[in-house]
């Protein structure tokens, strides 16, 4: 789940981790008299004697593990297995990362309902070997049906809660069947600490916070299989990892630290290597906080129409889509350009209204559209961050969509970066302002502003500690090596996750494994007009979990027959899905709104 779907929409109770105040509501807490009251309805409606019940009550008060925990009896209906749960001791030594073990905390029989059938959710926490650190709360979702196969779904922004386990992750086609609907058992975690994804306090604690980067996934998964093999009597044949934005990073995580245990991962806009990248974000929110920088909507929209009126013919069809990126990259500089005639910047370099940009803006946007130097070494080998698309992208203008509020918040914001930060600022913000201040700086009064992000200091070395973590995915040979499958999509308008910086983990792949390696296993595509989880004009939907499956299952190389189909800038629209460097142009002929009317081709 992305940053997006956690503020997009209500949490309920199948998507929001139990409140720190409590491990869970009365509606989650499935209690032995709930249980013995589903088993009596199942056991009425089978034809079951009493005999027959007093026998599996016996097995659920008596039949355990030397452990204490319940020895469910896989070939039982899902509604008797599902009680046996409850309780459910997972040793630490069955979990590949150091605990102190698992239990499962509640289970609850869920009935079928539409797309989804019946299955057992399963809750549980994991617990931490520092007694300071919080537990890791995850979910299970184990369907009647079961199809021998898992999915993992990822976290977004700082996480804190548990991905909805029986619904799509961000991006999918809107008639996609869901993950559980499928037949597959669908786990997911809160990464390992109970907040809002937009509060990074947790990261004061380094195994909280090493849970966030990653450790979390390996101890989740294990704990969700040892549940799964419970339940069913065995190990699933096949296991995928889903995830967007930090659920992208930690598909690329999973597959570059414990490639075994994945055969497939989809990285939707992943926002990896987090040290380098919060602080090179940092470095354009530095740009824009300058007195005079901050572009108001008004602003930003005449800037965006300048760039679509001189780039969007540049793929052959007027659509609003800017898709030729590196040409319009070459060509569009808001210094010299003009909007419907008029210059969009103002005479004399003066700020004088919403109709123009100032000389002052107008540094900020070269900044942010520039590279930020290091001075200081990281782990990762990073000497340096790209450069937003700043140039081209809606930073969150004016606009009458209900959409433009999310457009906003991981763009520019909708009040310039400041400290304290408050509810109007960016995203970008609010993760700068968590990092700097809790995991780099661990001083909660720290000015996240004020860190000098080309010399670090005396925080260089805690920068360089901390961007050890951030390696896991720069080699992933072993994933190769075992046949595992990959798909990574990002889109070129992304102002959280850097598309310059995803291209640069692509290309940096291919030098070190090769070309050939890299195109066995991995397909990268770039979506025009995509934002972050969505955009104002193109919002990728995609069925990601089938093109995976057949090409991890059957061989069906996704390389060239996948369409994309936007949910926003002209719903219902479709267009291929070019892997980069190729992008959409229009073959001259056919509907615009077509992907058949579009091949991908190079600069």
């Amino acid at each position: 789940m992305g940053i997006s779907e956690a503020f997009a929409r209500p949490a309920t109770g199948d998507e929001m981790a139990p409140s720190l105040d409590g491990l869970a509501t009365d509606e989650e807490i499935f209690s032995i008299e709930t249980q013995e009251a589903t088993l009596n309805s199942f056991m009425s409606k089978s034809g079951w004697t009493a005999t027959m019940s007093a026998l599996v009550f016996g097995c659920l008060a008596a039949c355990s593990g030397g452990d204490g925990s319940p020895t469910p009896d896989t070939t039982a209906p899902l509604a008797v297995r599902c009680a046996q749960l409850a309780n459910m001791q997972i040793p630490s030594a069955s979990i590949g990362l150091p605990t102190t073990g698992g239990v499962v905390t509640s289970t609850q029989l869920i009935a079928a309902d539409g797309a989804v059938g019946e299955h057992c959710l399963v809750s549980g926490d994991i617990m931490p070997v520092d007694p300071t650190a919080p537990s890791i709360k995850f979910r299970v979702a184990l369907p009647a049906d079961w199809n021998s196969k898992a999915v993992m779904l990822g976290g977004g922004g700082f996480s804190g809660i548990i991905p909805d386990v029986a619904g799509n992750p961000l991006n999918t086609t809107p008639d996609a069947v869901t993950p559980l609907g499928r037949g597959y058992a669908v786990f997911a975690s809160d990464s390992g600490h109970q907040s809002n994804p937009l509060d990074g306090s947790f990261a004061v604690n380094q195994e909280a916070y090493a849970n966030w980067v990653a450790d979390a996934l390996k101890k989740t998964r294990d704990a969700a299989m040892a549940v799964v093999e419970a339940s069913y009597g065995s190990a699933p044949t096949k296991a995928y990892f889903l995830g967007s934005s930090t659920g992208g990073r930690e598909a690329l995580a999973v597959a570059g630290r414990w490639p075994d245990d994945w055969d497939g991962c989809v990285a939707l806009y992943p926002a990896r290597n987090v040290t380098a990248s919060i602080v090179g974000g940092l470095a354009m929110l530095q740009a824009f906080a300058a007195p005079g920088a901050y572009l108001d909507p008004e602003e930003r929209g005449v800037l965006y129409r300048a760039a679509v009126a001189a780039c969007d013919a540049l793929d052959g069809a007027s659509d609003g889509v800017i898709s030729d990126v590196r040409g319009c990259n070459a060509r569009f500089d808001p210094s010299t350009a003009s909007l419907n005639g008029v210059p969009v910047r103002c005479p004399g370099g003066d700020d004088t209204g919403d109709t123009c940009l100032s000389d002052v803006q107008l540094t900020a946007l070269i900044e942010a559209n520039g590279e930020v130097r290091f001075d200081f070494p990281l782990a990762s080998g990073e000497a340096s961050f790209p450069g937003f698309n700043a140039f081209i992208s809606d930073l969150g203008m004016a606009s009458s969509s209900p959409l433009q509020p999310h457009v906003a918040a991981v763009g520019l914001g909708s009040a310039p970066p400041g400290f304290p930060v408050t509810e109007s600022m960016s995203y970008g913000a609010h993760f700068a302002d968590g990092f700097i201040r809790y995991a780099v700086t661990r001083d909660a009064a720290f000015d996240y502003l004020m860190f000098d992000v080309s010399n670090a200091g005396a925080f260089a070395s805690r920068m360089n500690e901390l961007s050890a973590l951030d390696v896991a995915d720069a080699d992933l040979t072993a994933f190769a090596g075992k046949g595992g499958k990959l798909l990574m999509l990002q889109g070129t308008e992304d102002l959280l996750v850097n598309p310059r910086a995803v291209q640069a983990y692509f290309s940096r792949l291919r030098a070190d494994m090769g070309a050939e390696t890299v195109d066995s296993f991995l397909r990268y595509y770039e979506v025009p007009g995509f934002g972050h989880s969505l955009g104002s004009a193109f919002t990728a939907a995609w069925d990601y979990l089938t093109a995976l499956e057949s090409w991890a299952e059957e061989g069906a190389d996704p390389a060239t027959d996948q369409i994309v189909t936007d949910t926003t800038g002209v719903p219902g629209r479709t267009r291929p899905l070019c892997m980069y460097p190729t992008w959409p142009r229009y073959i001259g002929s056919g509907n615009i709104d077509s992907a058949a009317s579009f091949e991908c081709a190079a600069n």
